[in-house]
């Protein structure tokens, strides 16, 4: 990359709270196109290949937008960066790494690296309804810990943007309820 040239990586879930690289400048970033669902079933991170956990993915959807932050990583950085994004984020080949356009909140317009979700991956879940979303976050587990944890560290992370997301908290409602209940196990 030129120089002067600008790293910027799109967080729309847990990159936002753990991005796993020195962030030089963080800003809301809004992506138009795109929008942010809980269709990637997890078998190394919020779950496992026999008990698989369910994270979130960008979908590309013509009319949609998603909200989330754009991580600006400084130049030195950005090797060691970009080596561990792709280690974190392609590990099952699930995301498509992309450069998408961003619009920050002060106006500025950004190319960011994005992971975008394949639909033609074995672990590609878009048509879960929300009860069974919600089934399958309560319960799973995997190497970073509790697939719900990540489900509410993304909905209080929005929340304190200011982000609206519905159906984050919809689901976040949905899984605290069966984990109070127990039905997570069912």
């Amino acid at each position: 990359m030129g120089e002067g040239q600008q790293h910027w990586v799109f967080a729309y879930g847990s990159l936002m709270w753990d991005p796993g690289f020195p962030v030089a400048e963080m800003a809301t970033a809004r992506l138009d196109g795109y929008s942010r669902s809980f269709c990637l079933l997890s078998v190394v991170y919020r779950g496992t290949a026999e008990a698989p956990g369910l994270v979130l993915g960008l979908d590309r959807h013509p009319g949609a937008h998603c909200t989330g932050l754009a991580l600006r990583c400084a130049g030195p950085d950005w090797p060691d960066a970009l080596a561990a994004l792709r280690e974190r984020e392609l590990t099952t080949g699930a995301y498509i790494e992309t450069v998408l356009p961003l619009r920050l909140d002060d106006g500025r317009r950004v190319e960011a690296v994005s992971y975008v979700i394949r639909h033609d991956h074995d672990q590609y879940a878009g048509a879960l309804d929300l009860f069974e979303q919600a089934r399958i976050i309560a319960g799973a587990r995997g190497g970073r810990g509790a697939n719900a944890d990540y489900l509410f560290n993304t909905a209080r992370h929005l929340a304190q943007m200011g982000v609206e997301d519905l159906d984050i908290d919809r689901l976040a409602r949905q899984v605290r309820n069966l984990m109070q209940s127990g039905g997570e196990k069912t």
